[in-house]
């Protein structure tokens, strides 16, 4: 019988972010960052904040657009979290509205998926830079970009 990993839902992070950069481009990709300038942590795994001065940069080539975003994490207790986190947006038709419970956490037409890293030498956080995380991401509204974080079980 063929296994099936599981998924676990751990914390959901609301990164929030200013105007977009127009950084360059060349032979059919757009190059752009956006800067992260906070945010919050919450779930039943992980609360905190996202600190400032964190940003997200993106390579768009035709529909599809690769994220590679850097920022840092406060725990409540105070540690520091370091995220590395790099995914796709693009649109697709045939992905429909997911949901969470009642919480819807992807838009119908866009695969829009993340694959975050995390680093931290807070004995309390390890599991973080021990354990294989899916997000998936929304945009709420101008300013906020929602990613619900799933360990892989």
């Amino acid at each position: 019988m063929p296994f099936t990993p599981a998924l676990a839902f751990a914390f959901e992070i609301r990164a929030h972010i200013t105007e977009t950069l127009h950084i360059g481009h060349g032979d059919g990709e757009n190059t752009e960052f956006t800067p992260i300038v906070g945010g919050a942590v919450e779930g039943p795994l992980l609360r905190g904040k996202v600190l400032a001065g964190g940003g997200d940069w993106s390579s768009t080539r035709g529909e599809v657009c690769e994220l590679d975003a850097r920022y840092l994490i406060q725990a409540e207790d105070g540690a520091v979290i370091d995220i590395v986190n790099r995914g796709f947006y693009r649109p697709r038709p045939d992905s429909p509205d997911q949901y969470d419970g009642d919480l819807q956490v992807t838009e119908a037409g866009h695969y829009y998926r993340t694959s975050p890293v995390f680093r931290t030498d807070a004995p309390a956080h390890r599991w973080l830079a021990e354990t294989v995380f899916v997000g998936l991401a929304r945009p709420e509204g101008e300013d906020v970009v929602a990613i619900r974080m799933y360990a892989v079980k």
